[in-house]
């Protein structure tokens, strides 16, 4: 049995990833799982969990190059292309922009004289970390054998670097190989298409927002996105009690329902959690009493009772 978990949120610094360790490491206790970290602009669950990223491969995708003795100035790949990567000359003669291209093979295919070369470049890397299981005091830490742990997976993209999608394609490939019960992904922020691509499979999502009028409409942006990927969606109110909280329940759980999402869970603001992300340690192994370890908890059983009740067709 193989499942895939999403974890996301359509503003950045709602607490995502905070969720996506915390989850993680509670489910490792039961299952064998997969974390893949895909918020390649901003990858940091492996700080949360105070672990270095490990097994560096890098990410390469197609840089075209021009053999111009074949080159008959035709346009064809400067008009095919849709980043601008390739642009004519005075002479009318294709120059190719590396930063824009993002390796589509579109000018390669489209070319009628064979000109265009095929070359690689790299824009990212992707890792593979062991993380090892934590004992419920948070010092301990077991040797990642039959007590726990599990496997990271991460996407970095080369700084510098626009196209974050083969990254994202990449470590997701990665991470998938290697889960063999439960693939849990970490998206990053937003709604881009990367975003789509990191969630796309998923048997549901777990959707994280704030309690603000920015975390509100950001949080229908991507209830919208994961209603047209068909993957069933689950609302975590992070930092719970800031602002105006009570104010803003009728309303999240409104948008909740009009895109057929259950909110599952509101995780209070609590300094514990703060002091917990700064020692790269989850609260669920740094405080097992304290009451975020507790709504943790719920989210962890609650989501292995659906992806063990519904077997996935792949």
């Amino acid at each position: 049995m193989r499942a895939t978990i999403g974890v996301t949120g359509g503003k950045g610094g709602t607490g995502k990833s905070m969720v996506a360790v915390n989850v993680a490491t509670l489910i490792s206790r039961e299952a064998d799982l997969v974390l893949a970290d895909l918020d390649a602009e901003g990858a940091n669950d492996h700080i949360l969990l105070g672990a270095s990223l490990e097994n560096e491969e890098p990410v390469k995708i197609m840089l075209p190059f021009i053999r111009y003795k074949d080159c008959i100035k035709c346009s064809a790949c400067a008009n095919v292309c849709d980043t601008g990567a390739i642009m004519m000359t005075r002479e009318k003669l294709p120059m190719i922009l590396p930063r824009l291209c993002d390796g589509c093979r579109s000018c390669l295919f489209v070319c009628p004289t064979n000109a265009i070369l095929e070359g690689q470049r790299i824009v990212g890397y992707t890792y593979q970390t062991r993380v090892p299981a934590r004992d419920g005091g948070g010092e301990g830490e077991g040797g990642g054998g039959g007590g726990g742990g599990f496997t990271l997976v991460t996407g970095v993209l080369r700084e510098g670097e626009e196209h974050t999608p083969p990254v994202v394609i990449a470590a997701k490939r990665r991470a998938a190989n290697l889960a063999n019960d439960l693939l849990m992904v970490d998206t990053g922020a937003g709604t881009a298409n990367h975003v789509a691509i990191a969630l796309s499979g998923s048997r549901l999502a777990m959707a994280v927002t704030e309690p603000t009028p920015l975390g509100l409409h950001d949080l229908e942006l991507i209830l919208r996105v994961l209603e047209e990927l068909g993957v069933e969606a689950w609302v975590i109110v992070n930092r719970w009690g800031i602002g105006s909280s009570d104010a803003m329940v009728g309303r999240i759980e409104e948008v909740a329902r009009s895109h057929r999402a259950t909110v599952k869970a509101r995780i209070p603001y609590s300094r514990d959690v703060v002091d917990a992300y700064v020692k790269g340690v989850p609260i669920v192994s740094a405080m097992p009493d304290h009451e975020v370890t507790g709504i943790f908890s719920s989210l962890a059983r609650e989501l292995l009772e659906v992806v063990r009740g519904r077997p996935e067709a792949m």
